[in-house]
């Protein structure tokens, strides 16, 4: 099951500022920032891994869930698909 139908540019973007992200919190680390500056570094990391988080699950939703042409079968594989990524993303 293919999983991203339309362009990546964007998601790859978004993956790009991530691990910019990824290093401020390890250069932070080890200049012994303040706690504080590193709690919010990390928290921006977790707000734009929720942001692409939703972005790939919309997509799967229209592709693999509630696209027209799908048949029963394709649609509950898909539903099954987004529903163990979920409950992984939560633990």
């Amino acid at each position: 099951m293919a999983h991203l139908s339309t362009d990546n540019t964007a998601l790859l973007a978004r993956v790009r500022r991530l691990q910019g992200q990824l290093k401020a919190i390890e250069r932070a680390l080890a200049a012994g920032e303040e706690c504080s500056t590193t709690l919010h570094l990390v928290a921006g990391v977790r707000g734009a891994v929720g942001g692409l988080m939703d972005e790939i699950l919309q997509e799967h939703l229209r592709a693999h869930v509630a696209h027209p042409d799908l048949t029963d079968a394709e649609r509950a594989e898909g539903a099954k698909a987004l529903i163990d990524a979920m409950r992984r993303y939560a633990k």
